[in-house]
C-alpha cells in the first residue's frame, strides 16, 4: 500500500516538464571529481566490476553495476557509496555524511526523479528504509515479516522504488558512517536545527555533485524522519533554493500527541483505530461484511467511528454506563477484529 501510494505520487508530480532549479534559477555545473561511470556487469557470472575514486581530501566513492527485475522488467542500475562534505557558515568542512545511492542507468536526469530517504530516531541510521524497505536488495525475512533463523541472506527487493525514482539513502551525523571532522564538536548536529541544517547541506551538495538540479526531487522520511521532512523542506527552499516535487511520510509522526497514549491523552487511542483496521483488512481478519469492501471504505468507516463515537466514549471515561462500554467494545472489535481491542478499551481507558 505504501509503495502504491508513493508510486502514484511520483507519477502525478512528474507529469509536467521539470524546470532547472538552483540559485538564480540555473542548475549548477557538475563539480570536478565526480567519478566516471563504471563498466557494466561482467559476463559469465563474474562479480560486478568496481570503480573506486578518491576525490578531494578524504572523499572516496565506490561504484558498482547491478541488475534487478521489477514488475517483470529488467533494470540496470549503478550503486554509489561514499560521503559528501557538510560545510557550515565559515565554509570549512564540519562533517562528512555517508550515503548509498542507486540510479537507473540510461535515464535522462531532467525527467528522472531522485528521492532522499532517511530513518528516524533521532539518532538512527537509515538501514531500515535501505535494507528493510525500499533498496533494490533487502534482508530476507521469515513468513509474516518475522526475523528468520541464521544464516541471513540478502535478496532482490520486489518492493523497491527504483523503477520510479533514483534513491539516495542518507545517514545522519554520528549514525552509520557519518562523522564530524577532527576537532569539530558533534553537539551542533544533535539538535533539531543542526540536524535539519546538515541534511539541507547534504541535499544541496548531492544535487551539485551529481548534476541533479533539473530532476524532480522528493523526500521520504520515516518516523522522526517525517518531522525532519517538515523542517527540511523549508530549509531547502529558503537556504538553497530547492523546490521539491513531493514528500512521502512513512510511519508518519508529526506530533507526539498521536503517538503516546496516556491517562491525560486520549487522542492517541482514537488515532490508532484506522491503522489497526487497515492492518486487519490486509490480513483478512475482518468480519465478512467489512472484509469484502475495499480498503478505502474500511478506513473511512474506522476513522468515522474513531472520532465520532470512540473518542467521545474515551472522553466520558468512568461516566460511561455498562451498556455504553459494551457498545463501544463491540464496535471497536468489529473494526479491528479483536486485535488490541482490550488494550484500547481497558487499562483505565475508559
Amino acid at each position: 500500500m505504501v509503495r502504491t501510494f508513493i508510486i502514484l505520487m511520483f507519477l502525478a508530480a512528474s507529469l509536467g516538464p521539470a524546470s532547472a532549479q538552483g540559485r538564480g534559477g540555473q542548475p549548477p555545473a557538475q563539480q570536478p571529481g565526480t567519478p566516471a561511470p563504471p563498466t557494466r556487469d561482467e559476463p559469465g557470472g563474474q562479480p560486478p566490476s568496481r570503480v573506486e575514486t578518491a576525490g578531494p581530501a578524504e572523499e572516496k566513492l565506490s561504484q558498482t553495476q547491478h541488475t534487478i527485475r521489477l514488475d517483470g522488467r529488467e533494470i540496470r542500475y549503478t550503486a554509489t557509496a561514499g560521503t559528501l562534505p557538510i560545510r557550515l557558515d565559515d565554509g570549512k568542512v564540519a562533517a562528512r555524511m555517508f550515503f548509498v545511492a542507486y540510479s537507473k542507468d540510461g535515464e535522462d536526469v531532467k525527467s528522472r526523479p531522485v528521492s532522499f530517504l532517511y530513518n528516524g530516531g533521532p539518532g538512527a541510521a537509515t538501514i531500515w528504509l535501505h535494507m528493510g524497505s525500499f533498496g533494490p536488495r533487502h534482508v530476507q525475512m521469515a513468513d509474516e515479516g518475522f526475523q528468520p533463523a541464521p544464516p541471513y541472506r540478502l535478496v532482490d527487493n520486489d518492493n523497491s522504488l527504483l523503477d520510479v525514482s533514483d534513491l539516495v539513502f542518507v545517514d545522519a551525523v554520528d549514525t552509520g558512517y557519518s562523522r564530524v571532522m577532527p576537532g569539530v564538536s558533534n553537539a551542533q548536529f544533535h539538535g533539531q536545527e543542526g540536524d535539519i541544517r546538515a541534511f539541507g547541506e547534504f541535499v544541496n551538495a548531492y544535487l551539485s555533485a551529481y548534476n541533479r538540479w533539473p530532476s524532480p526531487k522528493f523526500l521520504i522520511g520515516e518516523s522522526y524522519g517525517t518531522i525532519r521532512s517538515a523542517g527540511l523542506s523549508a530549509e531547502l527552499q529558503n537556504r538553497h533554493g530547492v523546490e521539491l516535487n513531493g514528500i512521502a511520510l512513512v510511519s508518519a509522526l508529526l506530533t507526539y500527541q498521536t503517538l503516546s497514549p496516556a491517562p491525560d491523552n486520549d487522542v492517541a487511542y482514537a488515532d490508532l483505530v484506522e491503522t489497526y483496521a487497515a492492518t486487519a483488512w490486509f490480513h483478512k481478519k475482518l468480519p465478512s461484511d467489512l472484509q469484502q469492501q475495499d480498503l478505502k471504505r474500511v478506513v473511512d468507516q474506522a476513522r468515522a467511528f474513531a472520532w465520532n463515537e470512540y473518542m467521545p466514549a474515551l472522553t466520558k471515561g468512568n461516566a460511561l454506563n455498562d451498556a455504553e462500554i459494551i457498545q463501544a467494545t463491540q464496535a471497536l472489535a468489529a473494526l479491528i477484529a479483536g486485535v488490541a481491542s482490550m488494550i484500547m478499551i481497558t487499562g483505565g481507558r475508559p
